[in-house]
């Protein structure tokens, strides 16, 4: 099987934060990049939803997002009372862990592409709707038992963040587009994609690395939680898909979802809700370990297991 070529500019950035090498990406073109590639996966949902009836989406993303609900209600009490954290410290994890990664996807679905496994395009509305649930879900573990604040905050922050409203928007204006419609913008949103994800993860890879000491603080419990609980999370992922009916691809990428963990929505999000939590325990295992993890050995895996599920169910 392939290696996805993205992804050794992740490792190239990380080899060279670890090295302390002089190399920076200009702040400017890192959100550059990242409103570019937000928006390119949200039209290219968009374009794929445009095709699909509607109706038949509604039962797969109640299924999806209910079942993507359970993650942070699993992965809270094993923080708490395995790992010893805090119930701040284990919400916010939690929550980090139930929400979902936008470049982990993407990669994934460059991954699948490379194999040449087609997938269900309007996955990336799954992408959108799981972002919310996790953090809700996450205040709501953080306050039980005290007065609930900040919620309205919270909201606003998922809602208003750049993230969602370059996905939604996106996926707005490729549903009311079409492929027709959007054809004169495919050379710039389509076929520079993989090009500019690859330098994206370039970047990515320097920030891992930044995150290695916060790991380090964090403990060995941390860090074995950031391998497993996207093991099992993805695992749930393939097997949710296949009994939904979908494609192994389409499996793949929800598995992918489910075993990503948010370092961008999720850190705003929990410092404004939980501002007593530990910031560097939830970027530190989400970014430093489960991010090259999922890059590198999960989503081979989850392609495998969703190529074994399709073959047993």
């Amino acid at each position: 099987m392939p290696f996805e070529p993205v992804i050794l500019f992740f490792l190239l950035g990380l080899l060279a934060g670890v090295m302390r090498s002089d190399l920076k990406i200009p702040a400017v073109l890192y959100e550059s990049l990242s409103i570019f590639l937000l928006l390119a996966i949200g039209l290219k949902g968009g374009v794929e939803l445009a095709r699909q009836s509607l109706s038949a989406l509604v039962l797969p993303v109640l299924v999806v997002v209910g079942v993507g609900a359970l993650i942070p209600l699993i992965a809270f009490p094993v923080l708490q009372r395995l790992g010893r954290l805090s119930r701040a410290d284990a919400a916010s994890v939690a929550a980090h862990y139930g929400s979902v990664s936008v470049v982990t996807f993407a990669v994934a679905g460059a991954y699948l592409s490379g194999v040449g496994q087609a997938f269900e395009g309007y996955m990336v509305v799954f992408l959108v709707l799981l972002e919310f649930p996790a953090l809700m879900i996450g205040v709501w573990l953080a306050r039980r038992g005290a007065n609930a604040g900040g919620q309205g905050k919270v909201l606003h922050e998922v809602f208003a963040g750049k993230s969602i409203v370059l996905l939604l928007g996106g996926l707005v204006i490729g549903w009311l587009a079409g492929a027709d419609g959007l054809k004169p913008l495919d050379r710039v949103f389509f076929d520079l994609f993989k090009g500019l994800l690859a330098i994206f993860l370039l970047e990515m890879g320097l920030v891992a690395a930044s995150r290695l000491g916060d790991l380090r603080r964090a403990g060995a419990f941390l860090i074995g939680f950031a391998v497993a609980m996207p093991l099992f999370a993805g695992a749930l992922g393939a097997l949710t898909a296949t009994l939904l009916g979908l494609s192994v691809g389409g499996a793949a990428l929800l598995a992918t979802l489910y075993a990503s963990a948010s370092y961008i929505a999720a850190p705003a999000a929990m410092r404004i809700a939980v501002p007593e939590a530990n910031p560097a325990l939830s970027i530190g295992a989400s970014l430093g370990v489960t991010f090259p993890f999922n890059l590198v050995v999960g989503i081979p895996t989850y392609y495998w297991l969703a190529n074994q599920f399709q073959g047993v169910i």
